[in-house]
Parts: C-alpha cells; sequence; structure tokens
C-alpha cells in the first residue's frame, strides 16, 4: 500500500473514537442535565447559560491555540503531541462532566462548569492539531476531498453509533446516572485508542512546504482578519452550524413530545446516520460531475425540501424517516463542502500574506463548531424552559398545542432560515472557486514558497 493510501486511511480512523466522544457530549448533555439528573429548575437555567457562556468564551481561545500549535516544533511534528495530549485531558475533564458528586445546588453549577471549560479548551487543542494534519497530507483538491471524505466517513460512522445507541447503551450499562457515566468512560477510551492509529499510521509530506518564521501573537489578528475568504467562510459555516446543531439537539426532545414515542428515536437515528454514510461515500465520484459551487447549490435545494417534509411530518415515522433522510444527505455534502472551503482558505492566506498558517485557520472550525453549539445550547433550552418541557426539578411528559408549535419552529424554520442566508453569503462572497485555487497553487509554487 502506498503512503498516500496509508495516510488516507489512518487519518480516518483516528476520528471514529473522537467523534464517538464528541457525539455523546453534544447530542446527551442536556438531556442527561434536564431528564437524568432532576436538576430544580433554577440550577438548571444556571448550567445552561454556563453551557452557553463558556461555549462562546472558549471559542474566542481556539486563534491562539491555532498559533501556539502553528509555532510548536518537536521530532514528532507539530501536530501529534497535541493530538496526544489534548485526547488524554480531556478525556479527564470529561468523566468529570458526567460524574454525580451529589450535588444540586450553585456547587454543581460550579464543578461542571470548571470540567465542561477544561473539556472544552482540551478537546479544541486535539481538533485543531487533527484537521490541520489534513492539509499537509496534500495540496491536490481532489485527494484532499478523498481524504476529507474517508475522514468524514469514519466520524460519522463514530457519531451515529453513539447517536442511534446511546439511550439502549445507557440503559444496558445500568440506566440513569450509572449508565450514562459508563458510557462516558467507555467513550473516553475509544478516543485515545483510535487517535493512535492516526498518531503512529500517519506520514507528514514536511518537506514540501518551506519552513516559516513563527507567527507572533501581534500577528494573530492580521492572519485571521486580513484573509477576506476565510472570514466569508466562517461566517456561512458558523450559521449553518448553528441551524444545524439546533436540529440534531432537539431530535431527542422531538421523539418524545411531537411524535410522542421516544423508543423511535433509533431508528430515526439509524436513517440519519445511513444517509449520511452514503451521501459521503458517493461524494467524490459526485464532485467529478459538478463544480463545488454547483454542489453547495443542489445541497441547499435538498436541505430545504427535508425541512419543509419534517414541519408536516408530526406522527407519521414514514414521512419523518424520509425527511431526515433528505435532510441528512444534504447536510453531508455541506459539511465536507465546508471542510474543503477552508481548507482552500490556507493557501490563499499564504498567497496573500506570506505565511501558510493552517492550524490558526483549522482554528475557526472548532471556533464555529463552540459557537454553533453555544447558540444552539440556548435555543434549546430556552425552548425548553417556554413550551413547559422542563418544570422545576422534573421533566414533563407532555406539552400543549402551542408549546408543540413553538417546539417545531426553534427545531426547523429558525435553522433552515440560518442555512439559508448562509448558502446565501456564500454565493455573493466566496471567490476560490477550482479555477482559482489552481492558479493561486502554481504562483505559491513559482514563488518557492511551496515545492
Amino acid at each position: 500500500m502506498s503512503q498516500d493510501k496509508k495516510n488516507k486511511y489512518f487519518f480516518g480512523l483516528g476520528t471514529v473514537g473522537r467523534d464517538m466522544f464528541y457525539a455523546f457530549e453534544s447530542n446527551a448533555i442536556l438531556y442527561f442535565l434536564s431528564n437524568i439528573l432532576e436538576l430544580p429548575l433554577t440550577t438548571f437555567a444556571m448550567v445552561s447559560l454556563v453551557l452557553t457562556v463558556l461555549r462562546v468564551f472558549d471559542a474566542l481561545n481556539d486563534p491562539i491555540t491555532g498559533l501556539i500549535i502553528d509555532n510548536f516544533k518537536s521530532p514528532w511534528g507539530k501536530y501529534k503531541p497535541p493530538m496526544l495530549i489534548g485526547a488524554i485531558l480531556a478525556c479527564v475533564f470529561y468523566l468529570i462532566m458526567f460524574a454525580d458528586f451529589g450535588y444540586t445546588d450553585i456547587r454543581f453549577v460550579l464543578i461542571f462548569g470548571i470540567a465542561y471549560l477544561g473539556w472544552d479548551i482540551t478537546y479544541g487543542i486535539n481538533d485543531i492539531a487533527y484537521w490541520s494534519m489534513m492539509t499537509s497530507l496534500s495540496l491536490d483538491q481532489k485527494q484532499r476531498e478523498s481524504i476529507g471524505a474517508f475522514a468524514r466517513i469514519c466520524a460519522n460512522v463514530g457519531m451515529f453509533i453513539v447517536m442511534i445507541g446511546y439511550p439502549s447503551f445507557t440503559a444496558m450499562l445500568g440506566g440513569g446516572k450509572k449508565g450514562y457515566f459508563s458510557l462516558a468512560v467507555i467513550c473516553s477510551i475509544l478516543m485515545v485508542a483510535f487517535q493512535l492509529f492516526t498518531i503512529f499510521g500517519v506520514k507528514e509530506n514536511k518537506e514540501q512546504f518551506v519552513e516559516e518564521e513563527k507567527t507572533s501573537l501581534s500577528e494573530l489578528f492580521h492572519v485571521l482578519f486580513k484573509n477576506d475568504q476565510l472570514m466569508w467562510v466562517t461566517l456561512a459555516m458558523a450559521l449553518f452550524t448553528v441551524g444545524y446543531v439546533s436540529t440534531t439537539s432537539f431530535a431527542l426532545y422531538y421523539m418524545q413530545y411531537i411524535f410522542g414515542d421516544i423508543d423511535k428515536y433509533a431508528i430515526l437515528a439509524a436513517a440519519c446516520g445511513v444517509a449520511q454514510l452514503a451521501a459521503l461515500i458517493i461524494f467524490p465520484h459526485v464532485s467529478k460531475h459538478f463544480n463545488r459551487k454547483t454542489m453547495y447549490g443542489i445541497s441547499t435545494g435538498i436541505v430545504v425540501i427535508g425541512y419543509i417534509l419534517f414541519f408536516f411530518a408530526d406522527h407519521s415515522l414514514a414521512l419523518l424517516t424520509i425527511a431526515a433522510i433528505v435532510i441528512f444527505v444534504g447536510e453531508a455534502f455541506i459539511q465536507l463542502l465546508m471542510l474543503m472551503f477552508l481548507a482552500d482558505t490556507i493557501e490563499y492566506g499564504q498567497w496573500k500574506l506570506g505565511k501558510r498558517n493552517d492550524s490558526i485557520t483549522f482554528s475557526i472550525q472548532p471556533l464555529i463548531n463552540k459557537i454553533g453549539g453555544a447558540f444552539a445550547t440556548g435555543i434549546v433550552s430556552i425552548t425548553l424552559m417556554i413550551t413547559g418541557i422542563k418544570q422545576d426539578a422534573v421533566a414533563s411528559q407532555t406539552i400543549d398545542g402551542l408549546g408543540k408549535l413553538i417546539f417545531k419552529n426553534s427545531m426547523l424554520i429558525i435553522p433552515l432560515i440560518l442555512i439559508a442566508i448562509g448558502y446565501y453569503i456564500y454565493i455573493k462572497k466566496y471567490e476560490l472557486n477550482e479555477e482559482r485555487y489552481a492558479q493561486i497553487v502554481q504562483e505559491l509554487k513559482d514563488r518557492g514558497d511551496i515545492k
């Protein structure tokens, strides 16, 4: 097997456990807080606020993390040590988040808040180092798409194993608080184990890039804000992410309070998983026939159709499943396209500003994920309280007609509007099509910036 293929497979395999680890937190944490811990309403409101504020606060640290990784040098390269250190420390804080210390007052808020901030920072270190490595493996757009598509396939395998199974897994592991903590332990072990595939199996092509001077802290904002294409991609990605994460964060509640049968959640999640995996598998083949701009337009249209179907599905499992499949096919394409758009802004930034700064650029991805998660947490938490789902120390079992309408608007209409605005920004402002990117790479080679 060639080294290029080894890099593709070992890089992708590294994120199976990562996304199991991340998916359990992102999909289960609010349900854990609202329905498992039986927190008083005041405590739940405070911890929801902490989640929202800390995600935004920590997101602002990600570019600094990217700066540190960009300047990092070691015998093992600049990506692998931060990946491993970040993974191990993230697991420690993760287990504290899902531990039961017996508190339901302000002490719980403080312990959870400190653990959450530590997890967010250390997982961000791992995430930035991991995805930054991808751009060092190839400058060819199609090869990057192949590497990125396989990595996304592996990520989605891990993510949907947890999304589909975590209600059943936690029940099998003892249920309640014990089940959630036990699953957190398993996800932590798998996080580190799968990262070792990337750490020991991937070989970077370090000779391809000219060694650059370190980037100073004072240059950080210059690197970000002077890269206009990066800024437009960031805005489009942020709007998409808020919409996407808001919808998925509501899923378990939707099956319980709108559809009326929480046990059918696994069917819905499985349909989403199969749809997204299938979309990622066919993406490299579809991309041979359409340019990225056309693919983004088609994907957004597919998502719009899916959201409309979902809004009217309610108690029809068949229509609900079809709608979910349509949405997740479109969103899988958009997620991979966004990853490629972000990767291409690295060469654009190097061409325009004279430095590569791949980790600073890729720090935008966890920054967006955290801000997206923060806004999604805020939307979900407020909706749970307005509709009466979350009451004092308990979770309601039903909501009225007005509550259902508010819920569906929060889960479907608001996210759809945000996704559509993100696409509009891309159409109007993003300029790095295939021809322009090829021209930039050639100019970088002519200048001697890459070999």
